[in-house]
């Protein structure tokens, strides 16, 4: 197996805090995100820790892990800083945004699910908004979840009472099948799309979301990882107060 942690994007609504930092090692309680993802995932004796970098990539020190550069990632968006990292699609994967936190709990469900595509969601998720101003909770990947499927994953879905809705907290798993699946629709795509894409204005702007929603409507079977336990996205300086209350 093989860990991927997207780390190229500007982290920009962080202001200050990610001007000269990327937002993967903004220090929380003496430990950056990053070091707190890594002791998590020493516990499973993964080794083979691949993060993604592109802006202040200099700032990335540690020798623990490997480097990718993602030498465009001024010209796309999160989809394609993943795929800065395709020649290590040759094995079961687990890709972790780099501006999450989790806990053990968390990522034992995780190893634990038999999957070729799934998508770690949370049930209980609304209350994770509750005074979250910052980060409103229209911004929330949203998740359709019917017959242990996912059918559908974008912002702004409909929430009622007779929604099976989740919030996708930004962890892929792949088995070695789905990561040559995810791949060679990918490269397919890169060949043949032109235009729109999902709900980018064209692949090359695409987020991971739209590159799952796609795999959906050609008919591929995204899993959902439902969890429970603590976890935080930092995006914003409110989330960073907030994450560095819950993670001491």
């Amino acid at each position: 197996m093989k860990i991927i942690v997207i780390a190229a994007g500007y982290g920009s609504r962080l202001g200050e805090h990610t001007k000269e930092l990327p937002k993967a090692l903004l220090d929380i309680n003496g430990k950056s995100i990053l070091e707190r993802q890594y002791e998590l995932l020493k516990i499973y004796n993964q080794k083979k820790i691949i993060v993604i970098i592109g802006p202040h990539k200099t700032k990335f020190k540690n020798k623990k892990f490997q480097y990718v550069d993602d030498y465009l990632f001024k010209e796309h968006e999160q989809l394609g800083s993943l795929m800065a990292a395709r020649s290590h699609f040759d094995d079961e994967l687990i890709v972790i945004f780099s501006d999450i936190l989790f806990d053990n709990k968390i990522l034992s469900k995780i190893f634990n699910t038999k999957c070729n595509v799934g998508m770690v969601v949370d049930l209980d998720w609304q209350k994770r908004y509750n005074g979250r101003t910052e980060h409103p909770i229209s911004q929330a990947d949203l998740v359709l979840v019917k017959n242990n499927k996912i059918t559908k994953i974008q912002k702004n879905l409909k929430i009622n009472a007779n929604s099976n809705l989740s919030e996708f907290i930004g962890i892929m798993k792949l088995s070695k099948k789905g990561a040559k699946i995810f791949l060679e629709h990918f490269q397919h795509l890169e060949k043949n799309h032109r235009g729109s894409f999902q709900n980018a204005e064209s692949l090359q702007k695409a987020y991971l979301t739209d590159m799952i929603q796609d795999l959906i409507d050609k008919g591929i079977e995204i899993t959902p990882i439902s969890i429970e336990g603590d976890w935080c996205e930092i995006d914003t300086p409110q989330d960073l107060v907030r994450a560095k209350e819950m993670f001491r």
